[in-house]
This record gives C-alpha cells, structure tokens and sequence, in this order.
C-alpha cells in the first residue's frame, strides 16, 4: 500500500466515527427496528466511507441508500435479517444491499486492522443514472428494484473477487479521492461507481452461470430475458451457433411462442417492473426497453396491458 492510499485510508477511518450514526426507530411487523439515513453532506450522491480497526460491532440496521461493502484487508461479518446469522465476508468479497435490507458489521482481529472500504449511492442517483446500464441482466435488474417493490426485501448480493480485482483499484482510487475532496469530486466517482457496478454485474453473472445441461430453449429464453430491449433472431443465432430457421421453430415447438412473442413479453414483463418501481419517466423507460418511438411503446404496452403507462402507473399506487 503505497503511502499515499495509507495516508486516505487512515483519513476517512478517523472520520467513520464522525458519521450520522443517529437511528431512528420504527416497527416492521410489530417489532422494534433501527432505520439508518443519508450519513453525509446532503449535496452528495456518492459516499466513500472506511472503517479501520481491531473491533466493530454495529447495532443490526437498515438504511435507505444503496451501499457497497468491500472487505480489503482481513474479514469481516454481516449479520443478516433475511438468514438471521453472521455470513463472513472475507478479504477480497463484496456485499451489496438494497435500501431497507438488514445489515451489521462485525468483527474482531487480533493482528492487523479490518479495513472495510464503503460506497454509498443515494437511491433516486441509483435508479437515474446505474439502473439502465445494470438492465442487461435480469436476475440483477429485479435484485435493485425489489425495494421499490417490497420495501423491506432483506436481500443482498455477496460475491468474491481476486485480490488482482479491478474492483479493488477503483475503490483505492475513489478513496484516495474522498479523501481529499475537491469540486468535482461527485462528477470523478460517478463514472468509477458506474464501472464499479458493471465489474459486480460482470461477476454476479459468473457465479449465476447457468448449468450446461439445461434446455436450449431454456438457455435462448434467458438470453432474451437478459437483452431483451436489443436482442435479434440473428443474435442468438450467432450466440448459440444456430440457424435462425432452426431457433425460431425450436422455440414455437417447446415454448409454444414466436420469438417476437417472448421478446415482446419480456419487454413488457421489464416495462412495468420499472414503472411500479421506480420514478423514471416513461420516455426513459421506453428508451430502456429497445423503443425509439416512444408513441410505439404506448401503443405496445397498451396493447399488453390494457391500460396506458401511466394509467398503470397510477393503478400501481393505488395497489
């Protein structure tokens, strides 16, 4: 660690103590629970928080940012709402959490400091400007919309990186950034935590992969679930190394649908997740859903649904 980065570190772990630590109370059925909020300047989307030392034992929480725990030297626990137990995260992990997931640090070491690095994301910065480059992949797509549609979903992603990581430099270089804080510091940490997510979206689909012996018409409908605002007929023709001919028929025989079906299905299945959970516009969301024509996504999602978007929307509020 080059003194530089030690001399960052040691900074923003001297200020973990300084944070918003103030916890308010609220019921979650029936019972008592802590609600963390925002822990730093207003004004700000981004936060890099470090915690230095032999101990922590945090009271069990929930927040209501977006977070991004990294475990750089020694390990750690999380004790968790959803399993009710301490998952160890070790050196080189990562733990994501939603707002209102559960979450306490734990830890204790008898040789050198636990240093866990942090990033926190304002939930409204979230949905704007990283949800539309994480909806490629499905399975993570629904993950950081749960909250908007279960509130207090208790989940989490928990994923292992080398130590080489690029997510390891990019969290040494956005410390060494908060750290010293200039104007622009907001406008240099988007750009990284934007990268930071795809590095997590690239490695989350890693550790998903989906098993070999699986059905190819199970494996193309889960491609289309990942692309479906761009996907073609000849793009999973190439994928898979098939005729189109032969994975248009394949599907209509086993799934019982053509690919414009699935295709259509999918985007719909994508276009109300994002109107019911989160506050995009519907321009936005038809642009996020492969329409360039905003007028043609009134007229599909009319035609799917029965309503208009924000006939949906509204709908949706009301639920």
């Amino acid at each position: 660690m080059n003194k530089l980065l030690t001399l960052a570190i040691d900074k923003l772990g001297c200020d973990w103590a300084n944070l918003n630590w103030e916890f308010r109370d609220f019921k979650l059925n029936g019972a008592k629970d802590k609600m963390s909020q925002w822990q730093g300047d207003p004004a700000e989307d981004i936060m890099v928080v470090v915690f230095k030392g032999k101990h922590i034992e945090e009271p069990f929480h929930r927040q209501d940012f977006f977070f991004i725990d990294y475990a750089y030297q020694m390990d750690y626990n999380a004790l968790s709402a959803k399993f009710d137990n301490l998952i160890t995260v070790r050196e080189g992990d990562c733990y994501i959490g939603q707002p209102f997931s559960g979450y306490a640090l734990r830890g204790d070491s008898e040789t050198e400091d636990i240093i866990m690095i942090g990033v926190h994301i304002k939930k409204d910065t979230f949905f704007r400007e990283y949800l539309p480059a994480l909806s490629m992949d499905a399975n993570m797509f629904r993950f950081f919309l749960d909250p908007r549609t279960d509130k207090f979903s208790d989940e989490f992603i928990h994923l292992s990186f080398e130590k080489v990581s690029p997510v390891r430099s990019l969290l040494e270089i956005m410390v060494l950034e908060y750290a010293d804080k200039k104007e622009d510091t907001q406008k240099i940490l988007k750009p990284m935590v934007l990268s930071l997510f795809l590095y997590i979206a690239r490695q989350y689909r890693l550790q998903q992969f989906m098993p070999t012996g699986e059905a190819l018409e199970d494996r193309i409908v889960q491609y289309i679930n990942s692309h479906p605002e761009s996907v073609t007929l000849r793009d999973i023709a190439e994928h898979f190394s098939y005729h189109p001919n032969y994975i248009s028929s394949l599907l209509s025989k086993r799934i019982g649908k053509k690919f414009s079906e699935i295709v259509l299905e999918k985007r719909m299945d994508r276009a109300a997740i994002l109107i019911k959970g989160t506050d995009l516009s519907v321009e936005e969301i038809s642009s996020m859903v492969g329409y360039s024509d905003t007028s043609n996504f009134y007229k599909a999602f009319r035609e799917y649904y029965g309503v208009s978007p924000r006939t949906y929307a509204k709908q949706q509020k009301n639920i």
